[in-house]
């Protein structure tokens, strides 16, 4: 029988990224959790936590953020939730004030994705992405989500915004992390 992935999401810009590099075969389920953790791992973990399994199922569950050097980390763990409201405008247009006024003027940054996995039996495991990259001075682009219209990854001139979503997988964090995850399932799922 082949394993049902359950994904912890209701963000339906994530759950398609996720679904292009698995293959198709998720199903978003929402899930109320405080998102207190001081890491990306126990986030992810408490997420995944919350969602009951049948014996063919498989859970996933994400945490990401984006680290900017100069804000010592910020706005790490606390990304989704660094403005308000949360809109991508707003998280992009606070993040840049803030680089702005910072007095190392450092626009280094990097995403970072931690995916849990929760087994029938219970077991939990994880998985970590990372991208490289900067934060740029203005936005720029029309696709991704949050703040993908600033950040540029190293060695490239364009935003995540600014480039197709299949070249955004291959270069993300959420894309190095899944890749990780599918060669995780791989061993254990059809």
């Amino acid at each position: 029988m082949r394993s049902e992935i359950l994904v912890a999401t209701t963000n339906a810009h994530k759950l398609r990224e996720i679904a292009q590099v698995l293959g198709g075969r998720v199903q978003g389920v929402g899930v109320r959790v405080n998102e207190n953790g001081k890491t990306f791992e126990a986030n992810a973990i408490k997420k995944v936590k919350a969602i009951k399994l049948k014996p063919n199922q498989i859970a996933i569950a994400d945490d990401s953020g984006l680290c900017v050097d100069c804000l010592g980390g910020k706005p790490g763990v606390k990304s989704a939730r660094y403005a308000n409201p949360p809109t991508p405008q707003n998280l992009c247009w606070k993040l840049l004030r803030q680089v702005r006024s910072s007095e190392l003027g450092d626009r280094r940054a990097h995403f970072v994705c931690v995916i849990a996995i929760k087994y029938p039996s219970g077991k939990i495991e994880t998985v970590r992405g990372v991208c490289r990259g900067k934060i740029i001075h203005e936005m720029r682009g029309e696709h991704g989500f949050g703040y993908d219209p600033i950040f540029v990854p190293a060695g490239y001139k364009k935003t995540f915004a600014e480039v197709k979503p299949a070249m955004k997988n291959r270069l993300s964090h959420r894309g190095r992390a899944l890749r990780q995850l599918k060669a995780v399932l791989a061993k254990v799922i059809e």
